[in-house]
């Protein structure tokens, strides 16, 4: 297996993917921050299915970092990603510095309502700022006809659709499924930071949830459901919970019972915050 091809600049990933538009090639695009898992490499393989070539961006973005955040921290291991998007057949990894994509003088950014109102932005305000901006640079650069997501930062992947829609960016959005262990926790990059005690408690997170959405589905109110989530998950051992919400699937508008619905967490296991979310089952 080799390692995918790795650009730097703008310039050269124009130049490939032009060279793949010549012969005709649809071109997908999985944007990351690095420290590459299990559920990284199943965005790469659905977007292997919707075209012949895939760009991966390996990019800790600094600019959807609070100041109080773990950019310093946050893992960066360039080789290893590599030798793991081999194994998935990458075309091309976008690995850009911040110079290039914030150069001197860079004054400009994207805020994207309806759908970033409320959940991450209240603990996080400038975050979907940040990520609204970097994936507008991506697509702007690269050009995709599709990118993959995954349902694990759902709230992420509801900003991006509204962001493409909005500007009319030509970039087909496509939702992925989250990968878990088989505990039931949703893969993340962060997991990394956690020990063996905390991982046994985080395992709890899904099944809590799990709960919380039967309930609503069974007719329980949304207030008592979550709130019943909440206090099992310090039940647990969590020490904090930022939030636990029911909301509607598509807009993240505040949930009613005929519509579709996710319930959406965050919780904090020492350092270290979690998030996670599980559809409500229909009835």
């Amino acid at each position: 297996m080799s390692r995918p091809e790795v650009v730097d600049s703008v310039a050269a990933l124009r130049a490939q993917v032009s060279d793949w538009r010549r012969d005709g090639l649809r071109v997908a695009m999985v944007p990351t921050m690095g420290a590459l898992h299990e559920g990284h490499l199943s965005l790469i393989r659905i977007a292997r299915e919707k075209a012949e070539r895939c760009v991966v961006s390996i990019f800790v973005n600094p600019a959807q970092f609070a100041p109080s955040e773990d950019l310093d921290k946050y893992p960066r291991q360039l080789a290893r990603d590599l030798d793991l998007l081999a194994t998935v057949k990458a075309d091309l990894a976008f690995t850009p510095t911040v110079g290039a994509m914030y150069p001197a003088g860079f004054a400009t950014r994207i805020s994207v309502g309806g759908p970033s109102a409320g959940l991450e932005s209240d603990f996080r305000p400038t975050f979907f700022e940040g990520v609204a901006t970097v994936v507008a640079k991506l697509f702007l650069q690269a050009t995709p006809d599709c990118a993959v997501f995954g349902e694990k930062d759902y709230q992420q992947l509801c900003v991006v659709r509204q962001l493409c829609r909005d500007l009319d960016l030509p970039v087909e959005i496509i939702g992925a499924p989250t990968i878990r262990d088989a505990h039931g926790l949703a893969m993340s990059s962060r997991n990394a930071y956690l020990d063996e005690a905390e991982l046994a408690v985080a395992r709890q997170l899904n099944a809590i949830l799990r709960r919380a959405a039967a309930a609503l589905a069974a007719g329980t109110h949304q207030d008592d459901a979550t709130g019943e989530a909440g206090r099992a998950l310090i039940a647990a051992g969590f020490q904090k919970i930022d939030y636990v919400e029911a909301r509607e699937s598509l807009t993240l508008a505040p949930w009613r019972r005929d519509h579709a619905g996710r319930v959406l967490a965050a919780a904090w296991l020492g350092k270290t915050r979690l998030i996670d979310n599980v559809e409500v089952p229909t009835v």
